[in-house]
């Protein structure tokens, strides 16, 4: 079980962070992907961690301004979300599977997901 949380409101400019934790099984074993869907438009990969000790990897639109971490005490992975934008307004998800390497951003290539969390961002 994937359970999502931190979503909110926030300001632009400002910080967030969502929080994906897993019951049942062990996060580290597994790459995590955090994903976006805006009213209209397709769901887009915004990061993902991989396995073990493996790389981080961003969107364009996000890179430099969210960073992604796990701790393994909490078996939760986090997105720590700064200087927001309005554009950055979206349902957030978190997926976990095992990705072929550079092919992250495919949500079709991560079997479980966890429910989303409504990020808005507006002054």
């Amino acid at each position: 079980l994937l359970q999502a949380s931190g979503g909110g409101l926030v300001q632009p400019g400002g910080s967030l962070r969502l929080a994906c934790k897993a019951s049942g099984f062990d996060l580290e074993y597994f790459s995590i992907g955090w994903f976006r869907q805006a009213p209209g438009k397709a769901r887009e990969g915004v990061s993902c961690i991989e396995a073990r000790e493996g790389g981080q990897y961003y969107g364009d639109y996000v890179k430099g301004r969210f960073t992604i971490s796990r701790d393994a005490a909490e078996n939760t992975v986090y997105l720590q979300m700064d200087h927001v934008r309005p554009e950055d307004t979206a349902v957030y998800s978190c997926a976990v599977g095992r990705p072929p390497f550079g092919r992250w951003r495919d949500a079709a290539l991560w079997p479980y997901w966890g429910q989303g969390t409504q990020v808005t961002v507006s002054s």
